[in-house]
């Protein structure tokens, strides 16, 4: 498979992590086989890029990959949001608001505001 083919392949990967916040710090073809190494946002985000991977190839024998969890990340809340929504979004789970509460000393969930910015612990 020429270069450009193999990393168009895995470009769906790449814009999904693109899309939710992961740092990708290489991604590239070396020696017939896509390069990806990023940090993801939190555990959960790291398993949903895993399935991404899956929907491509469920063999990647032609992805040499490294993908980490970072400390976490930041987050620009937009018109519609909720600690819920985005909670559910980097955790797989709405009930984890508390984390990013917290995290952000949030004493009352419901009165984020659109352009706050918020740290989303890897967590």
């Amino acid at each position: 498979m020429a270069d450009q083919d193999l990393k168009n392949k895995y470009q769906p990967v790449a814009d999904f992590m693109s899309r939710n916040g992961f740092q990708i710090q290489n991604f590239h073809v070396d020696q017939g086989k896509a390069v990806l190494k990023a940090v993801a946002p939190t555990e959960h985000l790291k398993s949903q890029a895993w399935d991404e991977i899956k929907k491509v190839d469920s063999n990647f024998s032609d992805l040499q990959h490294e993908i980490s969890v970072g400390s976490g990340t930041m987050y620009v809340v937009k018109s519609g949001d909720t600690l819920s929504k985005i909670s559910k979004t980097y955790y797989g789970n709405a009930n984890e608001y508390n984390k990013i509460a917290q995290a952000n000393n949030i004493s009352n969930p419901d009165k984020i505001q659109v352009g706050q910015q918020l740290r989303i612990p890897a967590a």
